[in-house]
């Protein structure tokens, strides 16, 4: 079973890393765009919907792998206070009313969304329109993607409850913590107060 779960965690992170280079494709061509409209005074009137319709791929793209890490921001406060059988109760019980509803309903409207832009080949609404259709069928593999990790998540759930400690995760880059890299480098806050405390008189005795 954790082969699974553990499975699931890499399709999600692969999932969330090629939508990434989205933000790449952003940069580029925002720049590029800055660069022709105010110094070759050659603006592109379909830049801005490409802008819109990356951004939009971002955002659904990272939906599974945000989960996957456990990333997502939580509004409660109190929710880190409790005990982990506690925490998988909560959370299980928030997955099956919130969470399952709300995706199967998103990826099933998502499907005839996009199938409906397909049949008539929509385009953007600009002097120089863009195939939109595309994009759309972004909607529905979020959604399956989104629903497939909320599945390992409620496994997750209800492997906490019985056993009192959450199963391990896939593991990815993490931002840096401060403390942590402390102990890495067994550095102690002491350490660098004496050392500000020789640069202070460095300076002073240079003065």
């Amino acid at each position: 079973m954790q082969s699974f779960l553990l499975a699931v965690d890499r399709l999600s992170t692969w999932v969330g890393k090629t939508f990434a280079w989205c933000a790449l494709a952003l940069t580029l061509l925002i720049s590029w765009e800055v660069f022709s409209r105010y110094v070759l005074n050659r603006p592109h009137a379909w830049v801005l919907d490409a802008q819109i319709m990356l951004y939009g791929a971002l955002f659904m793209g990272a939906g599974a792998y945000t989960l996957a890490k456990n990333g997502h921001v939580r509004g409660d406060v109190l929710y880190g206070f409790f005990q982990p059988r506690t925490q998988a109760t909560v959370d299980l019980v928030l997955y099956i009313v919130f969470f399952l509803p709300g995706i199967v309903a998103m990826t099933w409207a998502g499907w005839i969304y996009a199938g409906e832009s397909l049949a008539i080949r929509e385009q953007t609404f600009s002097a120089e329109p863009l195939p939109l259709y595309p994009f759309k069928f972004v909607i529905p593999l979020a959604g399956v993607t989104l629903l497939l990790q909320g599945i390992v998540e409620i496994i997750r759930c209800v492997q906490c409850i019985r056993r009192g400690a959450w199963p391990s995760r896939e593991e990815d880059v993490q931002e840096v913590d401060v403390d942590k890299l402390k102990e890495m480098v067994h550095v102690k806050d002491e350490d660098i107060a004496a050392l500000d405390a020789v640069v202070v008189a460095q300076e002073k005795g240079q003065a």
